[in-house]
């Protein structure tokens, strides 16, 4: 076999693996996605709850959607420990 018919093979491997780096790259991302997404819900509060809440976000300098995810994630992992 020649050398430019090797060197020609040889390129064609690499980009063969290049793209399925690319590919593992690709897939990896878009599983740290999946797993970064936030799910969304809905909920309903009562007037003076939700003042209280947000009374005490601003006091923790946090959003209220990040204090109520703060509260829960707190009353999940006391439950956790019990």
């Amino acid at each position: 076999m020649d050398l430019q018919r090797r060197e020609q093979l040889l390129n064609e491997k690499l980009e063969k693996i290049e793209a399925m780096e690319r590919e593992i790259k690709e897939r990896e991302k878009a599983l740290k996605n999946k797993e970064n997404a936030r799910k969304q819900i809905v909920l309903r509060l009562s007037p003076s709850l939700w003042n209280d809440i947000a009374a005490w976000a601003e006091e923790d300098f946090r959003s209220i959607n990040g204090q109520i995810e703060y509260l829960l994630t707190e009353a999940v992992n006391r439950r956790k420990k019990k």
